[in-house]
């Protein structure tokens, strides 16, 4: 079972996404979420748009 439950910034300045995957709370950083099966599909639409946004930004660099 996998449960969205925000993010959190922190002190650098990344975001990591909270998510409860098996009754345990993970925090997990965007670039870090293939590694976690169901996690990317479990985040809202608004989420999704902002990660597709920095994938865009980051492929014109």
């Amino acid at each position: 079972m996998i449960k969205y439950l925000g993010t959190k910034k922190t002190d650098q300045g990344a975001t990591l996404y909270v998510f409860l995957i098996n009754g345990l709370q993970k925090e997990i950083r965007e670039s870090a979420l293939k590694q976690y099966p169901g996690c990317y599909e479990a985040l809202p639409a608004a989420a999704k748009a902002k990660i597709s946004a920095n994938r865009a930004w980051m492929q014109k660099l």
